[in-house]
């Protein structure tokens, strides 16, 4: 069997979780139109059992990481430390990229940094369908220069078109070696952690620019009964102006947020769900160490 795990890298919000997603069949990574939606690095497992002669039984474990940006805050820092940790422990690097190279300062200073490695890089232009043919050939031609990259492939991860041909050229990077995981399971993230993704993905959905990234979810209680899988959850936020913003005029976006995970938690775990939230304050907590340890961002 070919095993080995690709590191998925890129700016924020240019669809690395909706690519891993794609990969599997399954939504395991949350997504959001908004930036820096992801956290945590979160590994997605793909196995294949070869169907013919000329294929080989495959395990690859591709881990989408936080978006890379020039951090302002401490939880800036982890998030771009956790993508930045993935490149010398992965076998192949997939870069996403959705826009040339000469838009902007974000895809050279990741560009800089792979560069210095000898992993092998896939680069994956996202969001074909929103590219005139004239502008990918631009986009393409940027990267191409660039003299790095073993393979250059135009996706639209969202609409699933050549999902297929950037897992065949990560699988060529693999080698011989164990199974590292049963071939029924998907991700290595715990149910609670998806659960509370899911949460946060809702509140991101349901809020304005002015407080999503400053919302942390916190799962205090989940507990399985014979009909129904009970679940507390604390909403954090900096500033009490957030929380009523959170909570909304008599509740309502509070309820809406709760419905909507709710909804996706019962198709998730095919059981009934009782949610409750709560939502607290706590000044700054990006900023603080033990904060960011609690809410699991930290070591």
């Amino acid at each position: 069997m070919k095993t080995g795990f690709v590191g998925i890298v890129g700016r924020p919000n240019v669809g690395k979780s909706t690519l891993l997603n794609a990969i599997l069949g399954e939504k395991i990574a949350i997504t959001t139109d908004k930036p820096q939606t992801t956290r945590n690095t979160i590994r997605g497992i793909y196995t294949h059992y070869a169907g013919g002669q000329d294929e080989d039984d495959v395990q690859m474990i591709f881990i989408d990481t936080p978006g890379i940006h020039r951090p302002r805050n401490k939880l800036g820092e982890y998030m771009t430390d956790a993508a930045v940790g993935t490149f010398k422990e992965v076998d192949a690097i997939i870069f996403i990229v959705d826009e040339k190279l000469s838009r902007g300062p974000g895809d050279r200073y990741i560009l800089d940094m792979i560069k210095e490695v000898d992993t092998p890089k896939i680069l994956v232009i996202n969001k074909i369908d929103k590219m005139g043919p004239e502008e990918y050939a631009e986009v393409y031609k940027e990267y191409d220069d660039t003299r790095i990259f073993e393979k250059i492939i135009g996706t639209s991860a969202i609409k699933g078109a050549n999902v297929a041909d950037v897992v065949k050229c990560a699988q060529g990077y693999m080698e011989e070696g164990p199974m590292y995981f049963p071939d029924d399971m998907i991700t290595e993230n715990p149910e609670r952690f998806i659960v509370s993704e899911i949460i946060r993905e809702k509140i991101l959905m349901y809020l304005q620019e002015e407080v999503p990234h400053g919302v942390a979810v916190e799962i205090e209680r989940y507990k399985e009964e014979e009909k129904i899988t009970k679940i507390g959850a604390v909403i954090y936020c900096e500033k009490k102006s957030h929380k009523g913003i959170i909570i909304g005029k008599s509740g309502r976006k509070l309820k809406g947020i709760g419905k909507s995970a709710r909804e996706e938690i019962e198709a998730l775990i095919g059981a009934k769900v009782f949610l409750e939230l709560w939502v607290k304050v706590k000044e700054n907590w990006r900023d603080s160490d033990i904060a960011l340890s609690n809410f699991g961002y930290k070591e």
